[in-house]
């Protein structure tokens, strides 16, 4: 048997770049933030997480180019060796105390800060517990840890007890959720889940990649909750609300410190460069200045949640700038997030296994700095589509 076989039988994917309804790895010829110019056609970009619109923001840009300057391209190595720069040290400082822990540790990525942490924390003998639609690299980082890996039923305290209350009580515990779902744009319960877990003494960690710099004044979800206290560990990205690119956790200093010279995805990998770790502090420092942008943001989402509900589209439970279009059909979801390109909007067509089969939906999100205008826009080519579509009744 060649190994290599299922590579070859391969071929959904390139029949459907024959056919012209392939939805993924298109290059961007050009961005500026809300629009993105494809093949010479401009589209209105909601698919994006910058929440905030701090890619393009020339205070963040200048940051990260001050740093090639001074720092060069790369670091060159590991954190754990000679890949720790001034700067590294700063923003954890910085992040620790923007959403309030006594420490916090930079990846390289935020796919890297979960793997690390969690397999660093989870060991023979201990459990960890996570919802079912957790992100997919909690469910790596499960895989990687020497522990017993458990799932609970989405964002179901009741299920959560059940599953807490089978484990043995010498078992160390670990809960991980998502603070803000990636895909549904809906909000884990932390105030009950809080109570569960200090109820069988269970440790709980909240990646908060889609919630620092949109709840909580930009704190997150666990601030959003009024819970951060409650919460031993919060983790964050800067690929979204910090335009930039990167991980961190945070929590009390001795666990930090423990992560820190356990994690391998932090030890083996090469240290966050420069301009990535200065574009950070930059993004971060505009979100404790200008709190209208996230003010901006909600209002924004919240218009489009109305109008989408307003229309008769399905867009589940979402409580934030993520909004799901719920479809269900699989060729009727990447049918729809073609003609919706075609009109000049460009969303994420989501299929299995990136959802459970039968739930396959168009995500979209917001900016703080989308226009009215271009709102309008969307909001007529979705109901233009809809109707072809059978979307909208």
């Amino acid at each position: 048997m060649d190994i290599f076989a299922k590579c070859y039988e391969f071929t959904i994917a390139k029949e459907a770049m024959k056919g012209g309804y392939y939805p993924y790895f298109i290059p961007l010829d050009d961005t500026e933030g809300t629009e993105v110019v494809i093949n010479g056609r401009r589209l209105i970009m909601i698919g994006s997480n910058n929440y905030l619109g701090l890619t393009v923001d020339p205070r963040v840009r200048q940051a990260a180019m001050d740093a090639v300057a001074k720092y060069g391209t790369s670091c060159t190595g590991s954190r754990f060796l000679n890949g720790t720069l001034k700067l590294h040290v700063e923003l954890e400082r910085q992040l620790a105390d923007f959403v309030g822990k006594e420490a916090a540790l930079v990846f390289s990525t935020g796919y890297q800060t979960n793997l690390g942490t969690i397999s660093a924390l989870v060991g023979r003998g201990d459990v960890v517990i996570t919802d079912r639609e957790d992100h997919a690299s909690i469910i790596d980082a499960c895989r990687l840890s020497f522990g017993e890996m458990r799932r609970f039923q989405h964002n179901d305290v009741q299920s959560l007890e059940r599953v807490l209350a089978s484990c043995d009580e010498k078992q160390g515990k670990l809960v991980v959720v998502d603070g803000v779902y990636s895909m549904g744009g809906d909000l884990a319960p932390l105030p009950e889940i809080c109570d569960v877990c200090e109820r069988y003494g269970a440790r709980l960690m909240v990646d908060d990649a889609h919630g620092i710099g949109v709840l909580g004044e930009g704190r997150g979800t666990a601030a959003h909750f009024g819970v951060t206290h409650r919460v031993d560990l919060i983790m964050g990205t800067f690929s979204k609300s910090f335009a930039s690119l990167g991980g961190f956790i945070a929590g009390d200093e001795q666990v930090i410190h423990y992560i820190q010279h356990m994690a391998r995805s932090l030890i083996f990998s090469a240290s966050a460069p420069a301009a990535n770790v200065a574009a950070a502090l930059a993004a971060l420092q505009i979100m404790r200045d200008e709190p209208e942008r996230r003010e901006r943001l909600l209002r924004i989402a919240e218009r489009m949640r109305n109008e989408y509900r307003r229309m008769g589209l399905n867009i589940g439970n979402t409580q934030t700038p993520i909004i799901p279009i719920l479809i269900g059909d699989d060729n009727a979801t990447i049918w729809t997030w073609k003609a919706l390109f075609e009109a000049g909007v460009y969303t994420n067509c989501v299929i299995p296994p990136g959802v459970p089969p039968g739930k396959s939906l168009l995500r979209t999100s917001y900016m703080a700095t989308h226009t009215d205008e271009q709102m309008d826009r969307v909001l007529e080519a979705f109901a233009k589509v809809g109707k072809q579509t059978g979307l909208i009744p």
